[in-house]
Protein backbone atom coordinates (compact mmCIF):
# COMPACT_ATOMS: atom_id res chain seq x y z
CA UNK A 1 0.00 0.00 0.00
CA UNK A 2 1.12 4.02 -0.74
CA UNK A 3 0.28 6.60 0.88
CA UNK A 4 -1.19 7.58 -2.68
CA UNK A 5 -3.62 5.20 -2.33
CA UNK A 6 -5.62 6.16 0.74
CA UNK A 7 -3.21 5.62 3.55
CA UNK A 8 -3.64 9.24 4.74
CA UNK A 9 -7.20 10.37 5.88
CA UNK A 10 -5.99 14.48 5.33
CA UNK A 11 -5.95 14.99 1.96
CA UNK A 12 -5.98 19.07 0.41
CA UNK A 13 -3.56 21.57 1.13
CA UNK A 14 -1.95 20.46 4.34
CA UNK A 15 -3.01 23.33 6.93
CA UNK A 16 -0.26 25.99 8.36
CA UNK A 17 0.11 26.23 12.48
CA UNK A 18 1.60 29.44 14.03
CA UNK A 19 5.21 29.22 14.45
CA UNK A 20 5.67 25.73 12.69
CA UNK A 21 7.10 25.02 8.92
CA UNK A 22 5.42 23.00 6.66
CA UNK A 23 8.48 19.79 7.28
CA UNK A 24 7.20 20.61 10.51
CA UNK A 25 3.19 20.16 10.20
CA UNK A 26 4.23 16.67 7.72
CA UNK A 27 6.09 15.36 9.88
CA UNK A 28 3.80 15.53 12.51
CA UNK A 29 0.83 14.29 10.41
CA UNK A 30 2.89 11.00 8.66
CA UNK A 31 4.24 10.34 12.16
CA UNK A 32 0.68 9.74 13.59
CA UNK A 33 -0.51 8.20 10.97
CA UNK A 34 2.60 5.33 11.11
CA UNK A 35 1.81 5.82 14.96
CA UNK A 36 -1.92 4.93 14.34
CA UNK A 37 -1.11 2.17 11.83
CA UNK A 38 -2.85 4.27 8.94
CA UNK A 39 0.54 3.64 7.27
CA UNK A 40 1.73 0.08 7.96
CA UNK A 41 5.41 -1.12 7.98
CA UNK A 42 6.44 -2.00 4.64
CA UNK A 43 4.04 0.62 3.01
CA UNK A 44 5.56 2.81 0.67
CA UNK A 45 5.70 6.61 0.79
CA UNK A 46 5.63 8.19 -2.43
CA UNK A 47 6.85 11.60 -2.84
CA UNK A 48 4.36 12.87 -5.50
CA UNK A 49 1.45 12.09 -4.02
CA UNK A 50 1.90 13.28 -0.71
CA UNK A 51 3.07 16.95 -2.28
CA UNK A 52 0.00 16.76 -3.95
CA UNK A 53 -2.25 15.36 -1.13
CA UNK A 54 -0.95 18.26 1.11
CA UNK A 55 -0.95 20.73 -1.29
CA UNK A 56 2.93 21.54 -1.12
CA UNK A 57 6.22 21.30 -3.27
CA UNK A 58 8.36 18.11 -2.76
CA UNK A 59 11.18 19.98 -0.58
CA UNK A 60 9.34 19.58 2.39
CA UNK A 61 8.03 16.45 1.36
CA UNK A 62 11.71 15.38 1.08
CA UNK A 63 13.00 16.83 4.56
CA UNK A 64 9.97 15.56 6.33
CA UNK A 65 10.93 12.34 5.39
CA UNK A 66 14.60 12.79 6.35
CA UNK A 67 13.41 13.63 9.83
CA UNK A 68 11.27 10.52 9.86
CA UNK A 69 14.34 8.39 8.63
CA UNK A 70 16.61 9.73 11.92
CA UNK A 71 13.75 8.51 14.38
CA UNK A 72 13.65 5.45 12.70
CA UNK A 73 10.24 5.38 11.42
CA UNK A 74 10.94 5.38 7.61
CA UNK A 75 13.69 3.76 5.63
CA UNK A 76 15.11 4.28 2.18
CA UNK A 77 15.17 1.68 -0.24
CA UNK A 78 16.97 1.43 -3.09
CA UNK A 79 14.00 -0.34 -5.52
CA UNK A 80 10.99 0.93 -3.26
CA UNK A 81 11.85 4.35 -2.21
CA UNK A 82 10.79 5.40 1.13
CA UNK A 83 8.58 2.93 3.21
CA UNK A 84 7.53 2.72 7.01
CA UNK A 85 10.51 0.92 9.02
CA UNK A 86 9.96 -2.83 9.61
CA UNK A 87 11.33 -4.35 12.45
CA UNK A 88 12.17 -8.28 13.52
CA UNK A 89 10.88 -9.43 16.41
CA UNK A 90 13.64 -9.68 18.26
CA UNK A 91 14.82 -5.73 17.55
CA UNK A 92 11.40 -4.93 19.02
CA UNK A 93 11.79 -7.26 22.35
CA UNK A 94 14.63 -5.25 22.48
CA UNK A 95 13.28 -2.05 22.16
CA UNK A 96 10.26 -2.52 24.37
CA UNK A 97 12.82 -4.06 27.35
CA UNK A 98 14.91 -0.33 26.64
CA UNK A 99 11.62 1.68 26.52
CA UNK A 100 10.57 -0.26 29.96
CA UNK A 101 13.30 0.52 31.97
CA UNK A 102 12.73 4.78 30.46
CA UNK A 103 9.21 4.70 31.73
CA UNK A 104 10.33 3.18 35.00
CA UNK A 105 12.46 5.60 35.35
CA UNK A 106 9.74 8.63 34.58
CA UNK A 107 7.83 6.67 36.95
CA UNK A 108 10.30 6.79 39.82
CA UNK A 109 11.50 10.38 39.40
CA UNK A 110 7.55 11.46 38.90
CA UNK A 111 6.84 9.59 42.05
CA UNK A 112 9.64 11.94 43.79
CA UNK A 113 8.46 15.22 42.06
CA UNK A 114 5.05 15.41 40.83
CA UNK A 115 2.92 18.29 42.13
CA UNK A 116 -0.65 18.08 43.48
CA UNK A 117 -2.14 19.49 41.23
CA UNK A 118 -0.25 17.10 38.21
CA UNK A 119 -1.27 14.48 40.25
CA UNK A 120 -5.04 15.67 40.08
CA UNK A 121 -4.88 15.35 36.78
CA UNK A 122 -3.48 12.53 36.46
CA UNK A 123 -6.28 10.75 38.23
CA UNK A 124 -8.53 12.26 36.15
CA UNK A 125 -7.02 11.24 33.23
CA UNK A 126 -7.17 7.46 34.65
CA UNK A 127 -11.01 8.01 35.58
CA UNK A 128 -11.37 8.88 31.99
CA UNK A 129 -9.70 5.76 30.87
CA UNK A 130 -11.77 3.88 32.93
CA UNK A 131 -14.57 5.06 30.88
CA UNK A 132 -13.21 4.56 27.75
CA UNK A 133 -12.77 0.96 29.03
CA UNK A 134 -16.37 0.29 30.25
CA UNK A 135 -17.33 1.33 27.26
CA UNK A 136 -15.26 -1.09 24.90
CA UNK A 137 -14.05 2.48 22.99
CA UNK A 138 -10.30 1.29 21.46
CA UNK A 139 -9.54 4.60 20.05
CA UNK A 140 -10.53 6.75 22.81
CA UNK A 141 -8.83 3.71 25.01
CA UNK A 142 -5.64 4.53 23.24
CA UNK A 143 -5.39 8.36 23.27
CA UNK A 144 -6.32 8.53 26.66
CA UNK A 145 -3.59 5.94 27.62
CA UNK A 146 -0.85 7.92 25.84
CA UNK A 147 -2.23 10.33 27.78
CA UNK A 148 -1.52 9.14 30.85
CA UNK A 149 2.13 7.90 29.82
CA UNK A 150 2.57 11.67 28.68
CA UNK A 151 1.91 12.92 31.79
CA UNK A 152 4.02 11.16 34.10
CA UNK A 153 7.06 11.66 31.25
CA UNK A 154 6.53 15.45 32.26
CA UNK A 155 5.63 15.03 36.21
CA UNK A 156 9.04 13.17 35.66
CA UNK A 157 10.51 17.05 35.29
CA UNK A 158 13.70 15.39 33.06
CA UNK A 159 13.26 17.48 29.48
CA UNK A 160 16.42 15.12 28.15
CA UNK A 161 14.24 11.92 29.44
CA UNK A 162 11.07 12.51 28.43
CA UNK A 163 12.51 13.25 24.95
CA UNK A 164 13.95 9.71 24.48
CA UNK A 165 10.94 8.10 25.80
CA UNK A 166 8.54 9.25 23.59
CA UNK A 167 11.23 8.93 20.61
CA UNK A 168 10.93 5.04 21.38
CA UNK A 169 7.69 4.72 22.52
CA UNK A 170 6.74 6.57 18.99
CA UNK A 171 9.28 3.78 17.09
CA UNK A 172 7.23 0.95 19.02
CA UNK A 173 3.64 1.95 19.00
CA UNK A 174 2.56 1.04 15.45
CA UNK A 175 3.51 -2.51 17.16
CA UNK A 176 2.43 -2.33 20.36
CA UNK A 177 -1.13 -1.32 19.48
CA UNK A 178 -1.49 -4.35 17.69
CA UNK A 179 -2.13 -6.75 20.17
CA UNK A 180 -1.55 -4.80 23.37
CA UNK A 181 -5.18 -2.39 23.05
CA UNK A 182 -7.77 -4.82 22.49
CA UNK A 183 -10.94 -4.63 24.33
CA UNK A 184 -10.22 -7.92 26.13
CA UNK A 185 -7.21 -6.39 27.46
CA UNK A 186 -8.67 -3.23 29.08
CA UNK A 187 -9.01 -4.52 32.63
CA UNK A 188 -5.51 -5.71 32.70
CA UNK A 189 -4.36 -2.46 31.78
CA UNK A 190 -6.65 -0.84 34.20
CA UNK A 191 -5.39 -2.71 37.37
CA UNK A 192 -1.96 -1.87 36.26
CA UNK A 193 -2.36 2.06 35.92
CA UNK A 194 -4.47 2.04 38.95
CA UNK A 195 -1.25 0.64 40.80
CA UNK A 196 1.26 2.78 39.46
CA UNK A 197 -1.18 5.66 40.13
CA UNK A 198 -1.45 4.43 44.11
CA UNK A 199 2.33 4.31 43.74
CA UNK A 200 2.82 7.99 42.59
CA UNK A 201 0.20 9.35 45.32
CA UNK A 202 2.18 7.61 48.26
CA UNK A 203 5.67 8.98 46.56
CA UNK A 204 6.62 5.36 46.57
CA UNK A 205 9.53 5.30 43.90
CA UNK A 206 10.69 2.08 44.20
CA UNK A 207 7.28 0.52 43.69
CA UNK A 208 6.30 2.74 40.55
CA UNK A 209 9.22 2.16 38.95
CA UNK A 210 8.64 -1.88 39.44
CA UNK A 211 5.00 -1.57 38.50
CA UNK A 212 5.50 0.55 35.52
CA UNK A 213 8.51 -1.65 34.00
CA UNK A 214 6.40 -4.93 33.83
CA UNK A 215 3.48 -2.61 32.62
CA UNK A 216 5.62 -1.33 29.43
CA UNK A 217 7.68 -4.41 29.20
CA UNK A 218 6.18 -7.83 26.96
CA UNK A 219 6.24 -10.51 29.29
CA UNK A 220 4.39 -13.85 30.03
CA UNK A 221 0.74 -13.66 28.06
CA UNK A 222 1.44 -10.24 26.48
CA UNK A 223 4.92 -12.12 25.24
CA UNK A 224 3.01 -14.69 23.28
CA UNK A 225 -0.06 -12.86 22.47
CA UNK A 226 2.76 -10.04 20.35
CA UNK A 227 4.68 -13.16 19.00
CA UNK A 228 1.40 -14.78 17.49
CA UNK A 229 0.38 -11.60 15.75
CA UNK A 230 3.70 -10.57 14.37
CA UNK A 231 4.09 -14.02 12.85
Amino acid sequence: MTAGRGALVRPGPVLRAAGRTLTEILRRELEEAIVKGTLAPGDRLEENDIAQRYGVSRTPVREAFRLLGADGLVEQKSRQGVVVRKISIATLLEMFQVMAELEGLCARLAARRIAPARLRDLEAIHARLTAAGHESDVERFYAVNQEFHELIYDAARNGFLAEQVRQLRNRVAPFRRRVTYKPHRFDKTLVEHEAVLAAIRAHDADRADVLMRDHVNLLGDDLVDFVAVWE
